[in-house]
């Protein structure tokens, strides 16, 4: 699960970035809070690639997803890539669960095989 759940979040984290260089075009929006806002979200995304097998983790990256989602109301494209990541973060946990699970039925078979000899 952990590689499935960094590769989405690493590829987030360049979204984000791409994100903040499109706001920067907003006249309203100042470059110090773009760059706060999306540096913020970026330093999120490599922290929560090591937290993602401790407690808390996986939660903690669906509310990257939702804050993700959210930042469509700054720039549009994000409400479509919040959406897109979303997804691809509910399948990184969904089939890194199983893929777990197989390599963990796999090592008790292999030991189960092994201690009959």
């Amino acid at each position: 699960m952990r590689t499935l759940c960094a590769s989405t979040l690493i590829g987030e984290f360049f979204v984000i970035g791409f994100a903040g260089l499109v706001a920067m075009k907003d006249p309203d929006l100042s470059m110090t809070m773009v760059w706060t806002v999306s540096g913020i979200a970026m330093v999120l995304c490599l922290l929560l690639c090591g937290m993602i097998t401790r407690p808390g983790g996986v939660q903690f990256g669906w509310a990257l997803q939702i804050a993700l989602i959210g930042s469509g109301f700054v720039v549009p494209v994000m409400f479509f890539l919040g959406v897109v990541f979303a997804a691809l973060w509910w399948a990184s946990v969904h089939f890194g669960r199983k893929v777990e699970e197989a390599k963990a039925r796999f090592a008790a078979q292999a030991d189960a095989g092994g201690s009959t000899a």
